[in-house]
């Protein structure tokens, strides 16, 4: 498994961005960097060792847990498995070969500019769209922020 980082800077306090990366409507926008048009949506209890749903307008996606957070600053997701036609998986060898692979955000604030740094790890074959998807939808989050 291979580690990605992005870093963006944003002229904004660190709530904002917090509030732009994980608010319902927000999330959405800056989320269809990954796949347009599939209507990403974030549902969670947002409590560490709670459950978390990436999920498409369809209910794929993934199956995740907070690992820890300290909001407005740092959360890390545990992915646990996904979900395809209704049905959850964590226990395939397909799942098997990426579950426990971590998502990170990490933000800090100074003189009103935020440092947004956000890691994945991911297997090859997802490695393009991971790509292009946190190197895109950070532009989102930054020219949402920002507004």
């Amino acid at each position: 498994m291979k580690t990605l980082q992005f870093t963006k800077d944003i002229k904004a306090p660190v709530q904002k961005v917090w509030d732009t990366l994980w608010n319902e409507t927000s999330y959405s926008q800056w989320t269809n960097a990954f796949s347009p048009g599939s209507g990403s949506t974030v549902q969670s209890d947002w409590k560490v060792g709670g459950r978390t749903l990436f999920v498409d307008r369809n209910g794929n996606g993934m199956i995740s847990t907070i690992k820890s957070k300290n909001e407005p600053y740092d959360i890390v997701f545990e992915h646990l498995g996904e979900i395809t036609d209704g049905k959850e998986d964590t226990t395939s060898e397909k799942v098997k070969s990426w579950a426990g692979s971590l998502e990170e955000y990490h933000l800090s604030e100074e003189e009103g500019m935020t440092k947004l740094t956000a890691s994945v790890q991911v297997v090859e074959e997802w490695e393009e769209i991971m790509n292009k998807g946190f190197t895109e939808g950070l532009e989102e989050v930054k020219r949402l922020s920002e507004l």
